[in-house]
């Protein structure tokens, strides 16, 4: 069964059972200790799963960690847990207290329904007071089951999770902050682009005007964004019904989606796929109305903007045995990388983003 799928299951099963978990010790046993066995760790051996991880700090000798994951005798990761209905916090917790005296580098706190995972980015050997993750079994996101899979015992890499610990925390930081402007603007937020559109003092009366039309502003423009959305979709959706059209009009090769009337120019059906995989990419930072083709008898061309002077790259798809993906630079050099199939177009999603960036500005 695919690790999704897993996390899955366990996600369905709170629900059920969370009601009759009445205590800590049966949060670990229902909720708990079935997430450390979809992690690929042996519950019921030690040298895998340590219950009870005895903890001397200074002169306290014997308190203990609920579990700890082991590692050829090492602690790698530390486990306190709560009951399912139980706030979860810091606040004078063990595993606070144990993080600098252990070898392991990450720390998680959980009830069972809410996975937090902590580190030392801040301060080297002292966790951080907020964690670089967090999970609501109720509410997972794919991203979040992907950052998830890294703890699993066949993948754990302590330097992979450390590299993307960094970004996932202060991007998870940033949507709050966000999230909470866009739904209740703060005075300092509203000045920000009141003072671009308005020359005049900022009075208390104006601010509170320019407050409601901040707010208006910022749902206007996410219901124009999602609209806009739809339209490509629906457009993509009519394109590609009426490339069919045309397949059965000309009678075309299984792999050929367009030809000229003369037939120089013959767009294929892995152009087209290295096109989507293009957008796809590039869904993150622009508008995919911008994101253009144009298919030569040399190459299959994307732009930005539908314009020559902003390519973005060339797909050299036409020879039968070498494939290439050129990627420009911010001087228009042009690079050609060979590839073996489309998936290898992944690789130069830095390339092909830093370009549009270079467009943006």
């Amino acid at each position: 069964m695919d690790f999704k799928d897993v996390i899955k299951q366990l996600s369905e099963r709170i629900e059920k059972l969370k009601d009759n978990l009445h205590t800590e010790e049966a949060t670990k046993n229902a909720l708990i200790m079935p997430m450390l066995q979809s992690l690929g760790y042996d519950v019921f051996n030690p040298l895998e799963v340590m219950p009870e991880f005895v903890c001397d700090i200074g002169t306290k000798k014997g308190e203990k960690i609920d579990y700890a994951i082991m590692s050829n005798g090492i602690p790698i990761l530390l486990i306190e847990c709560k009951h399912w209905n139980q706030e979860l916090t810091l606040h004078d917790n063990q595993l606070l207290r144990y993080f600098h005296v252990s070898p392991a580098k990450f720390g998680l706190l959980t009830n069972g329904i809410i996975y937090k995972f902590y580190t030392d980015l801040e301060t080297p050997n002292k966790m951080d007071e907020k964690p670089f993750l967090e999970i609501n079994m109720n509410d997972i996101k794919q991203n979040q089951v992907d950052e998830l899979k890294k703890f699993h015992k066949a993948y754990f890499d302590v330097d992979n999770i450390l590299s993307s610990a960094s970004e996932l925390k202060y991007t998870n930081e940033l949507k709050n902050v966000i999230n909470k402007e866009f739904s209740n603007p703060s005075p300092e937020f509203v000045k920000l682009f009141a003072k671009q559109v308005y020359d005049g003092l900022i009075t208390a009366k104006l601010l509170d005007q320019f407050t409601t039309l901040v707010r208006k502003s910022i749902s206007g423009l996410i219901n124009d964004t999602i609209s806009d959305r739809l339209k490509t979709a629906l457009k993509t959706e009519s394109l590609a019904e009426n490339v069919d059209k045309v397949e059965e009009k000309q009678v075309l090769p299984d792999d050929v989606v367009y030809m000229s009337e003369d037939g120089n120019i013959v767009t294929t059906k892995e152009e087209i796929d290295g096109y989507n995989i293009i957008k796809a990419i590039l869904c993150e930072i622009v508008d995919l109305k911008r994101v253009v083709n144009r298919d030569t008898k040399s190459y299959f061309g994307i732009l930005f903007d539908d314009n020559n002077r902003k390519p973005i790259c060339r797909l050299y798809f036409n020879s039968d045995t070498t494939k290439y993906i050129a990627t420009f630079d911010e001087n228009k050099v042009e690079t050609k990388n060979k590839i073996d199939n489309l998936n290898e177009i992944y690789k130069y999603a830095k390339e092909l983003k830093n370009i549009v960036e270079f467009y943006l500005k």
